[in-house]
């Protein structure tokens, strides 16, 4: 009925009222229309009292009817019940309250008949009766409603627990969150400027002292770079609203042309203050296994990310870079034979890096060894097929090859990746006993977290440059000129010519590398184009579009070696002038949409990946959509830009 005769009787009444006012003029000039109207005006009249006697008849009639198809129902009791209790009929309408709840909600006026949630009701009715206590609030009461269907309606339960739930609240509002702090490159600032960079460290724990007081932490300074500061998290949810702003705020803190930068790790929604730092603790180290510079904020198993603007620090040292070779020899000599394997669609870095891993193996350590790959999709063909020619096959072999011979004392050894849904085939780290992971991309939330070894570098130009500072540390003439050419291109592959993410150790490396044998113009052939590959790439870049310095590329035609010339075009577009980061989207061959992304390292593309799924490293990332058309991927990554 929804009150139909409700909302109608008061319009007839104003409509009586208007025919009589324009009557009376009438009577003057008309008596015949001054009747008509009359006539009209006491016939509405007529019917708005009809209307009124029939509503109050409906509601007496209602409440009769739910009154005697409710069960166990009582009114007399109810309405002696100290909370507020509701009858509803089907349509949802009041046709009975007791006195606790007319006091509440209608103490001046009657709500028979009309709709529950014209006046006070903050939740559906079929989600009081399905929930087990619903929370609703009416005005500044807080109440927690039942509800129990009955044979034509619903009868409601209101609990007032006011003082409890803003109990709870005030509780949930003040627990204490730890914050691990760490400042990223003081001992670079110390190394650069020794004396004057006492004023740098000063200035940095003056930001963050000003910081912890803004929001009424705790603050304390551990040792050397390390602080902790503990947030309630009332303060700390005001600071997430804010991207944590101290980010940029220490970005400002320069000497030279060197930057000081902080990474906070953040333990929140622990039980006690103890597993409250042991969170901070392990997403202090998650944010710098990501390259520093940003925060991480572990929230169960997972982690929420916010900066990460800058490129990483380097920060392998040779004491470091010489206890990783010494457990990386122990690992091998503790099993019978050792695997190693990339990524999917392995590249010149995974291949390369492989190589040289597998010449530790065999010439250094004396293990047996093969290199796991996907030749069919691999995209360093040419590398593979000239290393076969110059070291004899055998070396390279398929998964399906190597599955049968692994056993519980196998050693897999994976290269520029670390996780597990990247690996050219997930069985092989299934089947192995122990698992090396060596990689220089930003650390992932899913990482392999069961390694012997895990050396991740964020600030490394490639694994090759990471693999041959192992190597470096073994005994013996281990790297010849075909190692030497191999690790070599994947060093150039990752740092573009080294004109991106190419530190000091990039070029050492390269040096090194060099005094080895290794030929760069035999190394710059693995990067040579057929004709066909050179015209599609160039065609591919002149269908770019702008967007906020990114250059966007969609690829919707069908084009052999698609993924490679998408890595090749992205890397093209930021030659283009105002362009600062490239993504170039194609469709695979197995049918999911792929972006390809590129940067020079003004713009985090590893972070606008991730948001769509991906990651990577700060000027190289990845992501792949599964689907989805071209419109809804392109959109995507523009929201992923934006944000």
């Amino acid at each position: 009925m929804k009150n139909k005769f409700a909302h109608t009787v008061p319009y007839l009444v104003l409509f009586a009222v208007a025919m009589m006012i324009l009557a009376i003029p009438a009577a003057f000039y008309d008596l015949t229309l001054f009747f008509i109207q009359g006539a009209i005006a006491l016939a509405a009249v007529i019917a708005a009292i009809v209307l009124y006697f029939l509503f109050a008849r409906y509601v007496q009639f209602s409440v009769r009817n739910s009154v005697k198809n409710i069960k166990n129902a009582d009114t007399a009791f109810s309405d002696k019940l100290k909370f507020p209790v509701a009858v509803l009929n089907s349509e949802q309408e009041l046709v009975f309250y007791n006195s606790a709840f007319k006091k509440l909600f209608c103490p001046e006026e009657s709500l028979l008949g009309v709709h529950i949630d014209y006046k006070f009701l903050s939740a559906e009715v079929s989600d009081i009766v399905k929930n087990d206590g619903t929370s609703v609030k009416y005005g500044d009461k807080l109440y927690t409603a039942f509800g129990a269907e009955t044979g034509t309606g619903v009868v409601l339960y209101f609990f007032d627990d006011t003082y409890y739930k803003k109990v709870d609240a005030e509780y949930k509002a003040s627990r204490q969150s730890v914050a691990m702090v760490v400042f990223d490159n003081r001992e670079l600032f110390i190394d650069e400027f020794e004396e004057e960079s006492a004023h740098i460290v000063l200035q940095v724990e003056d930001a963050l002292q000003k910081w912890a007081a803004d929001f009424n932490a705790l603050y304390r300074k551990l040792a050397g770079n390390r602080y902790m500061i503990v947030f309630e998290e009332r303060e700390l949810k005001k600071i997430t609203e804010r991207k944590f702003d101290i980010l940029d705020k220490i970005r400002e803190i320069k000497m030279g042309e060197i930057e000081a930068t902080v990474s906070i790790g953040i333990g929140r929604g622990e039980k006690t203050l103890r597993k409250s730092q042991s969170s901070a603790k392990r997403a202090l180290d998650m944010a710098l296994g990501r390259g520093g510079d940003q925060v991480a904020i572990a929230t169960g198993k997972d982690f929420d990310f916010y900066g990460g603007k800058s490129v990483g620090v380097e920060k392998q040292t040779k004491v470091r870079t010489r206890m990783i070779a010494d457990s990386v020899a122990n690992a091998v000599n503790e099993c019978d034979k050792v695997v190693i394997t990339g990524h999917k669609f392995s590249d010149l870095d995974s291949i390369g890096a492989s190589i040289g891993m597998y010449r530790a193996v065999t010439r250094a350590l004396g293990k047996k060894a093969c290199i796991a790959l996907n030749y069919e999709t691999s995209m360093a063909k040419s590398l593979i097929d000239k290393y076969t020619r110059e070291r004899g096959e055998g070396i390279f072999v398929s998964v399906e090859q190597v599955l049968p011979q692994m056993t519980s004392k196998t050693l897999l050894i994976v290269v520029d990746t670390q996780t597990v849904s990247m690996l050219e085939d997930k069985r092989l780290y299934e089947q192995c006993g122990s698992v090396i992971v060596i990689d220089h991309h930003r650390r992932q939330v899913d990482h392999i977290q069961n390694a012997v070894v895990f050396l991740n570098e964020s600030g490394a130009s490639s694994a090759s440059e990471l693999c041959t500072s192992i190597i470096d540390n073994f005994e013996g003439e281990i790297l010849g000129k075909p190692e030497a050419e191999a690790l070599l291109s994947g060093i150039i592959l990752d740092t573009k010519n080294f004109v991106i993410n190419a530190g000091s150790a990039a070029f050492e490396t390269a040096a090194y590398l060099r005094k080895k044998g290794a030929d760069t113009v035999a190394v710059r052939q693995h990067f040579a184009d057929t004709i066909e590959n050179y015209v599609n790439k160039y065609q591919l870049i002149s269908n770019a579009k702008i967007y906020k310095e990114c250059a966007i590329v969609l690829v919707k035609d069908k084009i052999d070696d698609v993924r490679l010339l998408a890595a090749k075009a992205a890397d093209e577009l930021l030659l283009i002038k105002g362009v600062t980061a490239s993504f170039v989207i194609y469709r695979s061959d197995e049918g999911t949409i792929n972006i390809s992304a590129r940067s020079f390292g003004k713009r985090n593309v590893q972070v606008v990946m991730e948001a769509l799924g991906g990651g990577g490293h700060h000027t190289m990332a990845a992501a792949q959509l599964r689907e989805s058309n071209f419109e809804e991927a392109v959109s995507k990554l523009i929201e992923a830009i934006d944000e």
